[in-house]
């Protein structure tokens, strides 16, 4: 290739936005990443395309990931959209808050308890830390602290997160259904847990925000995830771009991308991150 041909060709790059979803398609669930997806993440970064995540977890859970991957976005979408992360570097993270959507809890939470009154509850504020009742061991606890269920009340929330151990999935999804959730939006985990967000908030609105910010495309945006949280941003993703789900996802997750990958097992997103230009 002359040098001219190679200056024409990088002129006419097109970036895509890739949104990833961390725990099922980057993440294992005992926190291992494959080899070949760190590979493609850093082959698609170099390529030039946008790698970031959206992910329903915390901004500190979150950053591990984005140095165990060697990427720096210019932003990142945490709790599952009601807080998005932009490059900051006079900050020690190198990252600030630069959208935080909140909602007082207070009335979903005395509701929902009447469903499940065993249930454990955490609620999320917007600088990180989080409030917690007794029983949510199996959470990562870190900045965070336990407190009775009145101690959740009439706080300023970017997530609230509700487990029951006393039911199996399918019983969860049953009680969920006649909860009558209106005034918010969630998103059901594969197990018994319950990931409530402030209404109309989710990873497809923060993304579109980012979106607009990078003047990117709408059809150049691709999302890959595995959970009913994932949803909305298929539909985001999939209306004008590329929506992935992995092999592994519930069938009614694969049923709304426009692509399945294959599982997490067998490092799936690494042949989709490929698959870019």
């Amino acid at each position: 290739m002359s040098a001219e041909a190679a200056v024409q060709q990088a002129s006419a790059f097109e970036p895509w936005l890739v949104a990833l979803d961390v725990d099922g398609t980057v993440m294992h669930e005992d926190e291992t990443i494959d080899g070949a997806v760190v590979d493609a993440v850093a082959s698609a970064r170099d390529r030039g395309h946008l790698v970031t995540l959206a992910t329903g977890r915390s901004w500190a859970t979150t950053a591990p990931v984005l140095d165990r991957l060697g990427i720096r976005p210019d932003y990142v979408v945490c709790a599952n959209g009601a807080i998005t992360f932009g490059r900051d570097d006079t900050e020690p993270s190198g990252y600030a808050r630069v959208h935080v959507e909140t909602f007082d809890p207070t009335q979903v939470l005395e509701h929902i308890r009447t469903f499940l009154p065993e249930g454990r509850f955490m609620v999320e504020l917007p600088d990180g830390f989080r409030l917690y009742t007794a029983g949510m061991q199996e959470w990562n606890l870190d900045n965070a602290q336990e407190v009775l269920f009145e101690g959740l009340l009439d706080q300023r929330a970017t997530r609230v997160v509700v487990t029951s151990l006393e039911h199996d999935a399918d019983a969860f999804l049953d009680i969920v259904a006649r909860m009558g959730l209106h005034s918010v939006s969630y998103a059901i985990g594969w197990t018994a847990w319950l990931d409530i967000a402030p209404d109309g908030v989710n990873k497809a609105t923060a993304l579109e925000r980012v979106r607009g910010w990078l003047d990117i495309p709408a059809n150049r945006v691709l999302a890959a995830g595995d959970g009913r949280n994932d949803l909305e941003m298929f539909a985001w993703a999939g209306a004008a771009g590329r929506s992935v789900a992995m092999g592994q996802a519930p069938d009614e997750v694969r049923a709304a991308a426009r692509e399945v990958a294959a599982p997490i097992g067998e490092a799936g997103l690494a042949a989709i991150l490929d698959s870019l230009p």
